[in-house]
């Protein structure tokens, strides 16, 4: 959606076609956490410049509400693995939380929240006003490649195309040429019921900061808008992508990790331990190489671009490279070198 948006933007003549196999927000998009930070899941890289700015920037200039908040973020840790981490922990963590050890803040990020159910709806009609044609529940099939044109089938039409973006993330890694080089998983998420201000501030989280952690057991989590929390942790691994379509929270592997997750929570801290969860639910996460992002041609045509394997960090990440890509198609921006 941002590439689209942001291609019609800064070239109107193209004509831009967005194919949804099922429905705006479907996959990740529509199950995030809701979480921004500035670099991708393996830090910074060759030539990816502020993505907080980035993501800042397109939505200013897309007109999108997303309710974006730059509160900063914490990696918390269990034990100060650096002298100087130590300094951040010395009575000044105001976080300290029971989890297979003692949870502190180790280092502040540059990071926030949004509200991701507005960023996924504000960037598609910002799009759709910019003069891109959005095909929900479209399905595209494997494009038969040409030397100067790609042929989607889609909707029982047939278009020619002159250059293509994959942005399947885990959902569809076969016609991205992805299947053989990335791990897909499911990770799963809950919601407490909102909190009192009081609970929020013993638990450390009035300022209402996003969090995760730098070891193992991995959590994360961030308050919303209404003060509920949403805590993050665990993984069902797949053996194919299309797996996830049959994946049911209620039942088997991902309902024993949602019963651990909660069960995690209220262990805590003592003003967790009564806390009632009103959401659980899970959504598809793809791994790539190095924790780094996928962004590079396609492996059969040079005309289409790959980009995929966020690792977590889409939110804000998919909406700066989303731009990014835009340009690439244009022939106006190159590719990183990661």
């Amino acid at each position: 959606m941002a590439a689209a948006a942001w291609l019609r933007k800064i070239d109107p003549s193209k004509s831009v076609v967005v194919f949804e196999a099922e429905t705006i927000g479907a996959g990740a998009s529509g199950r995030t956490g809701g979480m921004v930070l500035n670099e991708t899941a393996a830090g910074d890289l060759p030539g990816l410049g502020d993505v907080l700015a980035g993501f800042s920037h397109a939505t200013s200039e897309l007109q999108i509400d997303c309710a974006l908040s730059i509160t900063g973020g914490w990696e918390i840790d269990r034990s100060a693995r650096k002298a100087d981490e130590r300094a951040r922990t010395r009575g000044e963590s105001p976080i300290e939380w029971k989890d297979s050890g003692t949870l502190r803040v180790t280092k502040d990020v540059p990071g926030g929240t949004v509200d991701p159910g507005m960023l996924v709806s504000g960037l598609a009609r910002a799009a759709e006003k910019l003069g891109a044609v959005i095909c929900e529940n479209t399905p595209a099939a494997s494009p038969v490649w040409g030397s100067d044109e790609i042929t989607i089938f889609a909707g029982g039409a047939r278009l020619r195309c002159g250059r293509v973006l994959f942005a399947t993330n885990a959902m569809d890694l076969n016609s991205a040429g992805l299947a053989e080089d990335t791990a897909p998983a499911f990770t799963m998420a809950v919601s407490t019921e909102p909190l009192r201000d009081d609970q929020l501030a013993a638990i450390g989280l009035a300022g209402r900061q996003p969090f995760y952690t730098g070891d193992f057991p991995y959590l994360w989590g961030r308050v919303t808008r209404d003060k509920a929390v949403v805590f993050g942790g665990g993984l069902v691994h797949v053996d194919d992508w299309t797996d996830f379509y049959h994946i049911d929270v209620n039942t088997g592997e991902a309902a024993k990790i949602l019963a651990s997750l909660e069960s995690r929570v209220r262990k805590l801290h003592p003003a967790l331990r009564g806390v009632n969860f009103t959401h659980r639910w899970g959504g598809p996460i793809l791994f790539a190489e190095s924790m780094k992002p996928v962004f590079q041609r396609h492996p059969a045509s040079p005309e289409a671009v790959v980009l995929a394997g966020y690792a977590g960090h889409g939110v804000a990440l998919s909406v700066h490279l989303g731009c990014w890509a835009a340009g690439v198609l244009l022939g106006r921006r190159q590719l990183p070198k990661w």
